[in-house]
């Protein structure tokens, strides 16, 4: 089906609505995510783009939390929400409920263009900043790189680091789940089938000589490495769980995607005191090069890496820009 370019959509175009079997297996590679995740940054860096801080509501019990972001990406000329809700009264997987969608608008007509499931957006999102954080902060020479953790980000971490930093080719996965560990190498042979995965049993002894660690495990897992256990001169980006508190006390250097968030939503990292280190450089201004993402060779640098919506509406964007051009989804003339 032919459909018309995106451009050319006017205030009368119904929306598109997108759900998740619509994107899930719409084709986009790896390079092109962390294109548009880099050129968000970097938008957003230039005083181009607007992105608000969140707003939340938590059931005072604990059941449930949602979110909702606004940005506006000032270089594809995009609006966009996005809002997440997640029901989890008893704090188990199988009675947990998580929805998160994103709604776009064109900034030049005034036209929707689509309201996503933004499943695929986070689990593509996600990956490709820390391959960017990776690119920015590794030392010269780095090849060697630990992940951690087999879910969403695991599975996805390592096509979009090899992207951003094809130099890394020495790869190891450490992982309890035999599905997970599979998942692992099945993606990353879609994207580079001469890549070369070693699946190790002790993490910590990995990690010694590891350039790069990768921390993307659940909230249960049992690995937390300690600052002990990280080589000199080597960089630990946090997706999820997997490094304990002194990997950032005791780190030489810390890098963040947003101080703002890091504050927000870091604070199982602070110290024993209760205070929460601060962040030496954040990932727009590197990227821009107003800071640095690393001083020295030998400097041990600790990265966290949280959400900006703006990130979120690239990808969402150029998933959205796809789909259509297919013919995916349903058009519904919701303002009629």
């Amino acid at each position: 089906m032919n459909e018309e370019p995106l451009h050319s959509r006017d205030r009368a175009t119904p929306l598109r609505v997108l759900s998740r079997s619509d994107l899930a297996d719409l084709p986009i590679t790896p390079a092109a995510v962390v294109r548009a995740v880099e050129d968000a940054y970097l938008a957003f860096a230039a005083g181009e783009s607007d992105n608000p801080r969140k707003l939340s509501v938590a059931d005072p019990r604990g059941w449930s939390v949602a979110y909702a972001m606004l940005g506006r990406d000032g270089r594809r000329r995009v609006v966009a929400m996005k809002t997440s809700y997640k029901f989890d009264p008893d704090h188990d997987r199988s009675t947990k409920r998580y929805y998160t969608t994103i709604t776009l608008y064109d900034d030049t007509t005034g036209a929707p263009i689509a309201m996503m499931d933004c499943a695929r957006v986070g689990a593509l999102r996600t990956p490709a900043v820390s391959a960017l954080l990776v690119r920015e902060t590794m030392r010269p020479g780095a090849r060697r790189v630990l992940l951690i953790g087999t879910g969403t980000q695991g599975r996805n971490a390592l096509p979009h680091l090899l992207a951003a930093a094809p130099q890394l080719r020495e790869l190891m996965v450490y992982g309890t789940h035999t599905e997970g560990l599979a998942a692992v190498r099945s993606m990353l042979a879609a994207h580079d089938p001469h890549a070369v995965l070693e699946t190790v049993s002790d993490p910590r002894a990995a990690a010694a000589t590891a350039d790069v660690v990768l921390a993307t495990a659940g909230p249960g897992t049992e690995v937390a490495l300690e600052s002990a256990d990280l080589a000199p001169g080597s960089v630990a980006v946090l997706v999820g769980y997997g490094l304990a508190p002194s990997t950032l006390i005791d780190a030489d250097r810390v890098v963040a995607t947003s101080a703002e968030q890091m504050r927000l939503t870091g604070t199982d990292m602070a110290g024993p005191d209760g205070t929460l280190r601060g962040v030496d450089a954040e990932l727009p201004q590197i990227l821009s090069r107003r800071a640095v993402g690393r001083r020295t060779d030998d400097e041990r640098v600790f990265v966290y890496n949280s959400g900006l919506v703006l990130t979120d509406v690239a990808v969402a964007h150029a998933l959205a820009e796809r789909a259509i051009a297919e013919g995916r989804g349903t058009e519904v003339p919701l303002w009629d």
